[in-house]
């Protein structure tokens, strides 16, 4: 093997990042392209009564006008809920829905027609929380919806009262975990383009899945899936937004097919918020029983979700909260309910972590403070419920590879834990946790029987190795990791091989960036590719040296006889008689998961299924001013195993950006909506994170090395999310001695918690005093 993997190598396209060179959507060619503007509904829920566009489609320079008139088919990103519409039909179910959109000459223009189009709407009375949406009179968003509820589930694995009644502590708590939004870099845009002489479309999209949205175009445009191109360009960021196809992209098919033409489509960032398909708000009702060891006895959890107006992902998040109670601890009783609540306000969706960052903060912080109760230090507890790889959880989830006791070894050697712990000044504190995700969903939403991914490797005259991918890059570095896969495999230096992606004419089918899938998947296919392509260079080497494939060995771009290293044959030679036998070599490499890896065969056993999962610890210091409820974050150690760091520097980069995240789901971050209006529609509103506010990280990576990942890699980009808020949280408690149960933590809910829990405890003292 060439060793070009693991060892740190900056991203193969970063050059183009930082010196401004890539192209993001909004920056490709918009000369010929009309200007398309979205009108949005004003009320958060009504009957459309009526819309007229004839002033608006009448003023000069506009060239077309759509409503929800113009498209009748639902879409959404799981099969069986699609209930959305690119624009409202009958009625409106959150502000700033859209009801029309408009195509212009130029900007100025597009908003004097919006402007003109005249809106009826009959508004019915909205409900913006879970408890307003269940309660017995609420408005109903969807007729075939009842209660409001989008999705409800009940899974039980063992025998949950016998966990409870061999417990020696039990203890329930309810948490409430705020709204959130990616506050991805780069605002949502569109580039579509019609050609009426061929019936074609053509779009340019910051989407993570291109496949999805080429489905999507070719149903709501009742178009032959032959007729429509989709090109990913670079992307500035997604973290899950654009993990299904947005109402602004439809909108801009359809203005283009109308105008048989080109139509440019950038949303402002109050529009990039109101698109949102962020992390719903989420309450956990958790219950756990602990023997006096600190082994697990029993989970039971209950998890309801606001939603927000529309389906999308709902059904997928709530299961995966559901599923991932399991594959991190050895939990044999479990009983979960989730609920999917529609609510007045935008729809929810995938967001880094999907699904499982909330209740993982519920389960970790329960755990310490049962921890306390039993006289147990958390990294005690912890390893008193390890798992034992290879496994099969009792949702029948498989674990080929096991790092977390490797993690915790780590983080807590490194943060000092046992020296510092309750020994740091008066308002600093230590906390801990931990947490777990998938390597890519082993069976997709759109489940055809096709290979989960595709890769296409072309060897041609010059000597290049072209790969092909429909794998979208949204800055994880996946392209980056396809490339040194193929420079491994056939022992070529990296800077030989080129990667193309994400056009639907020229790169092979993908299902999409989500769920940390493309390294394990996309990655193993490459190499499948790789040794196919290695073969036949191997076979023309022998050939010319005039010995059996078996005897050659490849090694830094040469070929050579096994004990004969005098007779060596450059790349390029054996290259160029490869070619003489069959001309333009092109191979193939596809990864299928295997069976056993697509989850237990109760209803919704799929989600949460993977190939392996990523496993992290973390030890979070924190200093607060008691006066203001201001927390300062000094440090995090961070240890997650990923099975094998293909690339170092781009796993220390998602493990970075994944505290990072957390942090802003801990600190600050969340939606707020007033009469269903976002009142934080701008990143000045919206307050997550700088680098300003960023601590010093310690990255510490594990390697597993699973059987199944590529050169034995997992994922790297989320799991080491879900465990900072639970260690903040935790943290605090160590400092202050204070308990909270809500996200984010921000100085105001934290002062008005502590001044609550110090009139309790003199109140206590009080009454202690008065007993004597």
């Amino acid at each position: 093997m060439n060793k070009t993997i693991g060892k740190p190598v900056p991203l193969i396209d970063g050059v183009e990042k930082v010196t401004g060179k890539a192209l993001y959507t909004a920056d490709l060619d918009g000369r010929e392209a009309l200007v398309g503007r979205i009108l949005r509904s004003p009320v958060s829920h009504g009957k459309i009564r009526r819309i007229d566009t004839t002033k608006a489609g009448a003023l000069p320079g506009v060239m077309a006008v759509v409503t929800g008139d113009d498209c009748d088919m639902t879409y959404g990103v799981i099969p069986i809920a699609m209930n959305e519409y690119p624009m409202a039909r009958e009625k409106v179910r959150y502000r700033g829905e859209p009801i029309a959109a408009v195509a212009a000459l130029d900007a100025e223009t597009a908003e004097q027609a919006l402007a003109l189009i005249e809106v009826v709407i009959d508004e019915l009375p909205a409900v913006y929380t879970s408890a307003e949406a269940r309660a017995a009179d609420a408005s109903q968003l969807h007729e075939k919806k009842p209660g409001n509820l989008e999705r409800d589930v009940h899974h039980s694995f063992g025998d949950i009262a016998q966990g409870f009644a061999a417990a020696d502590l039990v203890r329930e708590e309810v948490f409430d975990c705020a709204e959130i939004n990616h506050a991805q870099m780069e605002p949502h845009a569109a580039l579509a383009e019609y050609d009426p002489e061929r019936e074609r479309l053509t779009l340019h999209s910051v989407t993570q899945v291109p496949f999805y949205v080429h489905l999507t175009l070719a149903r709501c445009l009742g178009m032959d899936s032959s007729r429509v191109r989709v090109v990913k360009p670079f992307v500035g960021g997604g973290f899950g937004a654009r993990t299904e196809t947005l109402n602004f992209e439809i909108i801009a098919a359809l203005l283009a097919r109308k105008v048989g033409g080109k139509v440019m489509m950038q949303l402002t960032r109050e529009e990039s918020f109101l698109t949102h398909r962020g992390r719903p708000q989420t309450q956990v009702k958790l219950k756990l029983g602990l023997t006096k060891a600190g082994k697990i006895t029993g989970v039971e959890c209950e998890v309801t979700m606001a939603g927000g107006a529309y389906a999308g992902y709902g059904l997928v998040t709530i299961l995966y909260a559901g599923a991932l109670l399991h594959g991190i601890y050895d939990v044999p009783n479990v009983k979960y309910d989730g609920y999917r609540v529609y609510t007045n306000t935008p729809p929810c969706g995938a967001m880094r972590g999907h699904g499982t960052v909330d209740v993982r903060h519920a389960f970790e912080c329960l755990l310490d403070r049962m921890a306390g109760e039993l006289g147990l230090d958390p990294f005690a507890l912890r390893r008193a419920n390890l798992l034992a790889a290879p496994m099969f959880t009792a949702n029948d989830l498989m674990i080929n590879s096991y790092g977390l006791d490797e993690c915790l070894d780590k983080v807590e050697a490194a943060s000092g834990w046992a020296e510092r712990r309750g020994k740091l000044p008066a308002g600093s504190g230590l906390g801990m946790a931990c947490s777990h995700y998938v390597s890519g969903a082993a069976k997709p939403v759109h489940w055809t029987g096709e290979p989960h991914a595709v890769v296409s490797m072309k060897l041609d005259f010059d000597g290049s190795v072209t790969v092909l991918t429909g794998a979208s890059d949204i800055g994880q570095g996946s392209t980056t990791i396809v490339a040194l896969a193929a420079a491994e495999v056939l022992s070529i230096d990296l800077n030989r091989v080129r990667v193309v992606t994400n056009d639907s004419v020229i790169t092979p089918k993908d299902n999409g960036s989500y769920s940390s899938r493309v390294t394990f998947m996309v990655g193993n296919a490459a190499i499948e590719a790789a040794k196919e392509l290695r073969a036949k260079l191997v076979a023309a080497a022998a050939k010319k040296l005039e010995v059996s494939p078996e005897e050659i060995e490849c090694e830094g771009e040469s070929f050579f006889i096994r004990g004969a290293e005098q007779s060596v044959l450059p790349f390029h030679d054996v290259a160029i008689a490869a070619l003489a036998e069959e001309g333009t070599i092109t191979v193939k490499g596809t990864f299928t998961t295997p069976k056993e890896a697509q989850g237990g065969r109760h209803r919704g056993g799929a989600v949460g299924s993977t190939m392996g999962f990523s496993y992290a610890a973390q030890v979070v210091e924190v200093s607060i001013d008691e006066d203001t409820g201001q927390i300062s974050v000094e440090k995090v150690w961070a240890a997650l195993d990923c099975g094998f760091a293909i690339n170092p520097l781009a796993v220390e980069g998602q493990i970075e950006g994944s505290v990072w995240m957390g942090l802003g789901q801990g600190l600050s971050e969340e939606t707020v909506y007033q009469d269903g209006l976002p009142v934080h529609a701008g990143l000045m509103d919206y307050r997550f994170p700088t680098i300003a506010e960023s601590p010093p990280i310690d990255v510490q990576i594990v390697e597993s090395i699973d059987p199944l990942g590529p050169f034995g890699a997992k994922e790297a980009g989320e799991g080491a999310l879900s465990g900072f808020p639970p260690a903040l949280v935790n943290a605090v408690a160590d400092a202050l001695g204070l308990e909270v149960n809500f996200l984010p933590v921000t100085p105001d809910r934290v002062l008005a918690a502590l001044m609550k829990y110090r009139r309790a405890l003199a109140k206590k003292q009080s009454k202690k005093e008065a007993g004597k």
